[in-house]
């Protein structure tokens, strides 16, 4: 996948080529718990996200109402608890490569 020169992604150190590469160990678990779910990898990363604590509250970007009806499928998702540690596992095995946002975007958390 190429990006867009406009897209916000392409200032972000986890979506370079050699991070994203890298990091397809991530795509490739959440693909495979979709697919047994009938979900989507985004909707397997949110549900993952809401099956953590009550206080944590995933808030997902998009401009797309695809992408919003995709996201607000994440609710109806049950990750059982062999899918927690199936999930808990590979992370801890494999570390996600590259920061999730640039410095720049960094100075503008918690100011």
């Amino acid at each position: 996948m190429v990006f867009d020169r406009t897209d916000l992604r392409t200032t972000f150190p986890r979506f370079t080529p050699e991070n994203r590469k890298a990091n397809k160990h991530v795509v490739d678990l959440l693909s495979g718990i979709a697919a047994r779910k009938n979900a989507t990898p985004a909707q397997i990363a949110l549900a993952w996200l809401l099956a953590q604590k009550p206080w944590i509250v995933p808030i997902p970007g998009t401009r797309n109402l695809k992408h919003l009806d995709e996201n607000l499928g994440a609710v109806e998702i049950e990750l059982t608890p062999n899918d927690l540690r199936e999930i808990e596992s590979a992370f801890s095995k494999n570390k996600v490569q590259g920061a999730r946002l640039s410095e720049e975007h960094m100075k503008l958390i918690d100011r």
